[in-house]
């Protein structure tokens, strides 16, 4: 290289092609090659393509490239984020999970690793708050902008926030702004679902997603919800199998103590603590019948697999106090400790709930806490059919039982009814073997005492 550079020339370059900014930035002193400028022109003939290009000498290249790093960084929002990397991650979670919970979490980090690695098709990080999705996500941003792809960083709320507020900026336009986000050669949207769902919201989602959808761009997205919960238009997009690896991380909040469950406020769970599967009585010295023996044995069974990976819904139908209410409590404390937050709730109760909104104490309106209910992660509903049976009763429970049927949202119900007699538009969900399962207890009424009779 020394012999195809000329000295005087590169000397030149210092107060002529140089910008100022470079002359700032000097190489070694010592460098034989470009004696301390850091840059050089080699010496090619007129017609060469490279002929007058400056080029940064290697004594330089570390610095240069740090200097691209930087800038990266300072571009994919990631400032605050940077100490967020898979070296810090903990594969298997902290101490104390159960062995399917760190399984989830190891899955999502090989997973997570491998994507930062290719920066190819879309990533789709589920779980609940504190389970490691931003973590994994930030881990993703840092890696690429290292190795010198550039990446967006944001939650999805700033996302919208700034787009607002090109609205008022007269240096910023609203196009341009759009356009930074939408064609990011990696783009990365944290808290998906936590935004204010404003029709213009969606849209401008959509048309994100819509986009990078149809040119192949790389795309990392995290929430907390379930897809169904999700626009139907991005959802059909996030699950294209083509694209996108969905990827559900099953653990609690790593910011919590692993004994720290909290539940939701309208839930009855805390109640309940004693109804779990480890407590549940087969109830092999009440001298119940073989069969009815065997059919609380299967319930359990059936209600221990479906608390383990939950799809559409499950129903326990049964006379009073045969082990519905319990086996619905265990599968909601085993999501919970899973990470994800069950609404457990007695149908009068619920209904209860939504009639004091009424009340002009009320801190909440009936749509919002119906819309919570209906659109819970996690809902189970104890002892459906003792409710009063008025007209709004009725079009609740079925505008209830509607949207999570459409949804395929994971929803447990208990029932003393026999099926005939459950209202009949709520009975048309419940009897649709494509999303429910149900499963009748035959066995009577726990009683607690020995069957054994004496002699």
């Amino acid at each position: 290289m020394e012999e195809n550079t000329s000295k005087e020339t590169t000397q030149n370059l210092l107060s002529t092609e140089v910008p100022a900014l470079l002359r700032d930035l000097p190489g070694d002193v010592d460098c034989p090659i470009c004696n301390g400028l850091g840059y050089l022109r080699l010496e090619l003939p007129l017609d060469h393509p490279e002929f007058g290009k400056v080029s940064v000498c290697t004594c330089r290249q570390d610095q240069v490239s740090e200097q691209i790093r930087q800038r990266l960084f300072s571009l994919s929002n990631l400032n605050e984020l940077r100490n967020l990397t898979f070296d810090n991650f903990q594969p298997r979670g902290r101490i104390g999970l159960w062995g399917y919970q760190a399984d989830s979490i190891e899955r999502a980090y090989n997973q997570a690793k491998h994507f930062a690695e290719s920066i190819d098709g879309w990533m789709v990080l589920l779980g609940s708050y504190g389970c490691g999705k931003t973590h994994l996500a930030a881990a993703v941003s840092n890696t690429a902008v290292e190795n010198g792809v550039p990446a967006l960083f944001i939650t999805v709320p700033d996302l919208l926030d700034s787009l607002r507020f090109t609205y008022n900026d007269p240096e910023v336009s609203f196009e341009d702004r759009f356009e930074r986000i939408r064609t990011a050669p990696l783009l990365i949207l944290d808290d998906f679902g936590t935004q204010n769902a404003t029709p213009w919201a969606q849209e401008k989602l959509f048309q994100i997603i819509n986009y990078r959808y149809i040119n192949q761009l790389p795309l990392v997205v995290t929430s907390n919800l379930p897809l169904e919960s999700i626009e139907g238009r991005i959802r059909s997009r996030l699950e294209d199998p083509e694209l996108t690896t969905i990827v559900r991380i099953n653990a609690p909040d790593y910011r919590r103590p692993a004994t720290d469950i909290r539940h939701h406020e309208l839930s009855s769970l805390d109640l309940m603590h004693g109804q779990t599967f480890a407590r549940f009585e087969t109830r092999k010295d009440e001298g119940l019948t073989k069969a009815d023996l065997m059919n609380l044995q299967k319930a359990v069974q059936t209600a221990r697999q479906y608390a383990e990976e939950p799809k559409g819904w499950l129903v326990f139908i049964g006379p009073y106090g045969c082990g519905k209410t319990h086996l619905a409590a265990a599968i909601a404390h085993f999501r919970a400790e899973s990470g994800q937050q069950p609404l457990f709730i007695v149908v009068p109760d619920l209904l209860d709930h939504l009639r004091a909104t009424f009340a002009p104490t009320s801190q909440t309106t009936l749509d919002r806490m119906f819309e919570e209910v209906r659109r819970a992660p996690f809902l189970v509903l104890d002892d459906l059919g003792t409710q009063a049976t008025t007209p709004w009763v009725k079009e609740k429970l079925y505008q209830l039982f509607n949207y999570r049927f459409n949804a395929q949202l994971p929803t447990v119900i208990t029932t003393s009814d026999e099926v005939e007699e459950i209202e009949p538009r709520l009975r048309s969900r419940i009897i649709d073997k494509r999303i429910c399962t149900i499963f009748a207890i035959t066995a009577p009424a726990y009683t607690g005492h020995s069957g054994n009779k004496k002699r």
